[in-house]
């Protein structure tokens, strides 16, 4: 493999000298700058052979460099060779950064714009300066040497019938072409997936746990939209038609810089925080004045309507039965002796989770952490050579969801294995005392997610302890995992919360090598009524899946926060118990029964 790797990047150092340059930036991103990357534009992967989620790579004419963050400091390692690759920090030491004080002054430093955002590309030319050049290519040498290219698995368009959805496209194109002409707008140009998939209603299968259809769009002032996508992944373009409602023009991908040099003169819309630089670049080019305005469907995609709301509410019980089956089985096995590998569980609960046939896939990768591995709070055993086992008198913790044709799920339990110490339940109770306070909170309109942050850290600050994540993210409707804009984090976001929005509410707390904790619900922003005059907004907690109740030192609780914990275990029972029999309700009963101080 070193061998493979090694002839990789001397091919990569032959294009820098037939193309007059001194390095090249490999970002781990494709051009549809998601998430999840499918195989065929996993370029990192082609060339170094890291499989982590983030990253990037620089290549000079002598020698390379591989960026990763915290989470794959040791992976790195594992995979790619130390004597053809200096390990640098992501975030300490970033590619522009390591360029400038490794490169001498007038280097040529190539990049393909596709696989960069906007704002990404602008910072770049700013750190650079005069010093340097970036030079934006028209070619990926990467993509000119892969000769094994996986094909790209894309699927047929699936239209999202309005009885799950709740609104038509036809209106939804109309409203936001109304807000662009209020901006003073001519276009918007469309790159997020799950904006595209949103607006027109349709949903597909080209990425991993992610429900999008690799395309692009514009959508025009006067709600007309150009749908960036091969005619033939359309089943029945009449039906589609009928779907969608008229005004929505379907485009050969290759057409695309037609378009956009059609553009000319026109006021256009780009989020450069979710749009690559290749489109920056050519509107520049052909000459259209840009509007660096937020993705238009970002705000009315967050917040869900009513329908959206319903399938959101019946998906979650739906999962919550699965949750069930799976956490009844695994404490049977313990209480047998069997003390199952990591993978063993993961792939134990998607079984459960497969007996829903209204599954689709899962919404992300499942994370399956027994004992210290859990202390790694983006911990996937599939990065491990031997997935690791339960321990005894430890923690399990599982983050993990679904997607389902009515919503998307995802929900962290901390599982105790035995008896756990004194000092994991302490901890534990102050992360689920975090999480309570959270779940409790009346703030009025205006409030942003950054103002409720320290309501689920405050007790574990208090103890001098922290966790190093965000508390929630927003989480879409049969869509991404993790959407935006909303967010609840230590992080500055100027995205007030309203009503429909949905977010995750999961502090926790990490011991390194030794146990890890997190207590993950999803919540739905709804409008509170009060005695005083303001509107006030709370949450209704989504998820239906009891919280262990043999991790938590009741002492610690207050009445209030008792209350609150029987109370949602009472509605868990009542919902899920009509979905599960035998053990499963049995189970289920032992573990929503009334904790008592």
């Amino acid at each position: 493999m070193q061998e493979q790797i090694a002839r990789r990047v001397e091919l990569i150092q032959a294009w820098l000298i037939e193309n007059d340059l001194d390095a090249f930036i490999v970002a781990h991103e494709d051009e549809y700058l998601g998430e999840y990357v499918p195989a065929h534009n996993e370029r990192l992967h082609w060339l170094t052979q890291f499989t982590g989620s983030a990253g990037a790579a620089v290549i000079t004419r002598k020698n390379a460099a591989i960026f990763v963050d915290g989470r794959y400091t040791v992976q790195v390692t594992k995979q790619v060779p130390n004597s053809l690759f200096d390990y640098c920090h992501l975030i300490e030491q970033p590619p522009v950064k390591w360029v400038t004080e490794t490169l001498s002054v007038g280097s040529r430093i190539g990049i393909d714009p596709r696989m960069h955002r906007g704002n990404w590309y602008q910072n770049a030319l700013i750190q650079l300066g005069n010093k340097f050049e970036l030079v934006a290519t028209d070619e990926n040498p990467i993509d000119m040497n892969w000769s094994d290219r996986p094909t790209p698995q894309l699927s047929q368009v699936r239209l999202m019938p309005i009885e799950k959805v709740g609104q038509n496209s036809q209106d939804k194109r109309k409203a936001l072409g109304q807000a662009l002409a209020t901006s003073d707008a001519d276009a918007a140009i469309i790159t997020e997936l799950d904006s595209i998939c949103w607006l027109l209603n349709v949903r597909g299968l080209d990425v991993s746990r992610l429900p999008v259809l690799l395309a692009h769009a514009i959508l025009y002032s006067d709600g007309s939209t150009k749908f960036f996508i091969d005619e033939s992944r359309i089943e029945d373009l009449s039906a589609f038609d009928a779907h969608v409602g008229s005004g929505v023009e379907v485009c050969a991908p290759s057409s695309l810089e037609e378009a956009l040099k059609a553009l000319s003169g026109k006021k256009v819309t780009l989020d450069p925080a979710t749009s690559n630089a290749w489109f920056q670049l050519k509107l520049e080019a052909y000459g259209a004045k840009q509007l660096e305005l937020a993705d238009p469907c970002l705000m009315p995609k967050a917040a869900k309507n009513d329908i959206e709301i319903s399938g959101m509410k019946a998906c979650h019980i739906r999962d919550g039965a699965a949750m069930v089956k799976f956490l009844s089985w695994l404490d049977k096995e313990v209480a047998d002796g069997n003390l199952h590998d990591e993978a063993t569980l993961s792939d134990k609960l998607e079984s459960c989770r497969q007996l829903d046939e209204s599954l689709v896939d899962l919404s992300f990768d499942t994370i399956s952490a027994s004992a210290g591995n859990a202390a790694m709070c983006h911990y996937n055993h599939e990065n491990q050579e031997v997935p690791g086992s339960l321990e005894q008198d430890s923690l399990y913790l599982v983050d993990s969801g679904g997607q389902y044709l009515d919503g998307t799920t995802d929900i962290t339990r901390t599982i105790a294995i035995g008896n756990p110490s004194d000092e994991m339940k302490h901890q534990f109770t102050l992360v689920l005392k975090g999480h309570i306070g959270l779940a409790c909170a009346l703030f009025p309109k205006g409030t942003c997610g950054h103002q409720l942050d320290v309501l689920a850290r405050q007790h574990l600050w208090a103890n001098g302890f922290d966790y190093d994540h965000g508390t929630g993210h927003g989480v879409g409707h049969f869509l991404s995992v993790h959407e935006g804009p909303q967010g609840i984090s230590k992080v500055v976001n100027r995205n007030a919360l309203v009503p429909g929005m949905v977010l995750s509410n999961e502090p926790g707390y990490y011991r390194a090598d030794a146990f890890g904790i997190r207590i993950e619900n999803l919540e739905l922003v709804v409008e509170k009524q009060t005695q005083g005059d303001l509107t006030m907004y709370g949450f209704e907690s989504l998820t239906r899946c009891p919280i262990d109740k043999r991790n938590i030192k009741t002492s610690l609780l207050t009445d209030s926060e008792i209350q609150w914990l029987n109370t949602y275990h009472q509605t868990v029972f009542s919902e899920v118990s009509p979905l599960v029999e035998g053990d499963s309700l049995d189970w289920l009963s032992k573990a929503c029964q009334p904790l008592v101080k």
